[in-house]
């Protein structure tokens, strides 16, 4: 049995990981991830994104305590989300639409993925996104059932990349897929657990079944889509996975709000 002082060391070396990882806090070590040591902390991407999603929801307060409408603090608190992400999410949403919609081949798909320069695709692409959150948490409106929303679609978005990273293989040698390796059966079950804990608490027992479901599907489909098209996934697919993510859950949040 691991010792509980080396054991608390992996845990916070794992946290630090997983949020330099999705944030640009400045929480890395200083000191190299040893092997396979990136794949083991994905379990907590999804307590990283708990804190982006707190951070959005802080906002959202502080705007709406200063008198802001529901469509200003909800713009402000995208824009927080986005800024401590350093919108890494949303590039790779873009570099998605950009590479699967622009592409004739799959190297020239991989190519487009690759630049750091936006399409058409990508430009909709991201309108859509912003465009889908910000509609989902002005209808919402409630400070604290936004915050709830934002924790639930920031936590359970994040919560399904282990297990997509394990199921999907990396479409090409290098790059921060093929980097990262394949997630061990543990940190995928504690994500998906931690997921679910969030969209149950935060949600409801309904609505996170629904979200789930939503997830489930969106995974699937972008999982094969992936593959037919580019032979894997990729840094960007997965950035693509976690905004899809979120959008699903927000909307199930609001739409189950206007139903009352």
């Amino acid at each position: 049995m691991m010792p509980r002082a080396e054991l608390l060391r992996d845990l916070i070396a794992d946290l630090r990981i997983a949020a330099s990882f999705v944030t640009i806090l400045p929480v890395a070590s200083s000191e190299p991830a040893g092997d396979g040591a990136i794949a083991r902390a994905t379990w907590a991407l999804p307590v990283a994104g708990l804190v982006v999603g707190l951070a959005g929801a802080l906002v959202y307060a502080i705007s709406s305590r200063f008198g802001l409408t529901s469509s200003l603090a909800a713009l402000l608190a995208l824009a927080a989300t986005a800024l401590i992400t350093g919108a890494l999410h949303e590039d790779g949403l873009a570099d998605t639409a950009d590479g699967l919609g622009g592409g004739r081949t799959r190297e020239r798909k991989l190519e487009i993925m690759r630049d750091s320069r936006i399409g058409t695709y990508g430009v909709c692409a991201l309108i859509l996104s912003f465009g889908l959150r910000w509609s989902a948490l002005a209808a919402i409106a409630n400070p604290w059932a936004v915050a709830l929303a934002l924790c639930a679609a920031h936590t359970a978005a994040r919560a399904g990349l282990p297990a997509f990273m394990s199921q999907v293989a990396p479409a090409r040698p290098d790059g921060l897929s093929a980097s990262t390796g394949s997630p061990p059966g543990r940190s995928i079950a504690i994500a998906f657990v931690v997921g679910t804990l969030a969209l149950t608490l935060a949600l409801g027992p309904g609505k996170a079944l629904v979200s789930l479901i939503l997830l489930s599907l969106a995974g699937l489909m972008l999982a094969r889509l992936a593959i037919r098209q580019i032979g894997g996934q990729t840094g960007d697919i997965l950035g693509a996975f976690e905004q899809t993510g979120e959008i699903l859950i927000l909307l199930v949040a609001a739409a189950f709000q206007i139903g009352g």
